[in-house]
């Protein structure tokens, strides 16, 4: 009697799969569509508020117009941003007023945005450990900022004047020869120290506030172990501190630019439109586009200190080297 062997059945070949990195791919692909259309109301308003205003600036600033007739603009090419006549310059890049007021802008940034980081930061590491009165101090060192521009302006164009000032007339007179007070808003040259201060002043707290905030969302357990392996708190500073704050650093270092750059009020106010004309760019571009009405040259300048400011932007994210994705 034979034994019949089983049939041997045929090996089972498994589905096709899709590989791993595929499907990574085509999930994040989808979340990207999904963010897009949750963003596109968000992006939609950004481009009519602040996309056409844009526009239009660029358009004019290649025209001639007037503020008074805007719709009778003709064209102009590249007359508003540089272009003479025997009578004198007409574009503004050939005349000195601006380029006074773009070294007076940069010194006023360069110079007020530092201090006001490294205050900042002194400040920051000061409120963010625990002491008793912490939160009274959190909140008492956000008054200057929270004054009104104006109002703190002209408070400190009291207090620097040479005749009945604090400062001007009180500080100051000690150093003077014959004992009488300094006007500091009187001299370009002292006016805009002066201004650095104020802005210093006003401006440290915001600055102490963004740099907290990134500060309280550094995780402690690595300061614990960096305790364990006896680093002292200057070398927990420079290794572990400073590294991780970079994008908390970047974010109060455009925006406190931005400002600077952008600062108008606290110069119109402290030393007049016209003085302002020639301390600021944006004083420079106010006085062409309101007080001699030409459209198509404030718009111009107004173009030149949107690409200063786009450049300066473009310059801290390549420096810092910060990817918020």
């Amino acid at each position: 009697m034979t034994t019949q062997t089983p049939p041997i059945p045929p090996p089972v070949v498994p589905p096709p799969t899709v590989p791993t990195t595929r499907r990574r791919r085509g999930i994040e692909a989808a979340r990207a569509r999904q963010a897009m259309w949750l963003l596109l109301p968000t992006l939609i308003a950004i481009a009519l508020v602040a996309g056409y205003p844009l526009y239009r600036t660029i358009f004019f600033s290649f025209h001639s117009a007037d503020l008074t007739a805007p719709d009778q603009a003709t064209w102009a090419g590249l007359d508003n941003f540089y272009f003479r006549t025997e009578d004198g310059a007409i574009g503004f890049l050939a005349d000195p007023q601006w380029w006074q007021a773009v070294k007076n802008t940069l010194l006023f940034t360069v110079v007020s945005v530092f201090l006001e980081t490294v205050l900042g930061m002194i400040i920051a590491l000061v409120v963010n450990s625990a002491f008793r009165g912490r939160s009274f101090l959190r909140t008492a060192m956000l008054v200057p900022w929270a004054i009104p521009t104006v109002v703190s302006a002209q408070m400190w164009a009291y207090m620097y004047n040479d005749s009945f000032g604090l400062i001007g007339n009180g500080l100051l007179s000690r150093f003077s020869e014959d004992g009488r007070g300094i006007a500091l808003l009187a001299e370009p040259d002292k006016a805009i120290w002066a201004l650095i201060a104020v802005d210093v002043w006003k401006t440290t707290s915001f600055m102490a506030l963004l740099i907290l905030a990134g500060l309280q969302s550094l995780p402690g357990d690595m300061y614990e172990a960096a305790d364990m392996d006896g680093a002292s708190k200057w070398t927990q500073f420079w290794r572990l501190t400073l590294p991780l704050l970079r994008p908390a650093l970047l974010v109060a270092l455009v925006f406190r630019s931005l400002d600077a750059l952008r600062v108008f009020d606290v110069m119109y106010v402290m030393l007049g439109p016209n003085t302002a004309a020639a301390t600021s760019m944006t004083g420079y571009a106010r006085l062409q586009l309101i007080d001699n009405s030409l459209l198509g040259l404030g718009s111009a300048v107004a173009v030149a200190i949107f690409l200063i400011i786009m450049v300066i932007v473009v310059m801290y994210v390549t420096a810092f080297r910060v990817r918020f994705d």
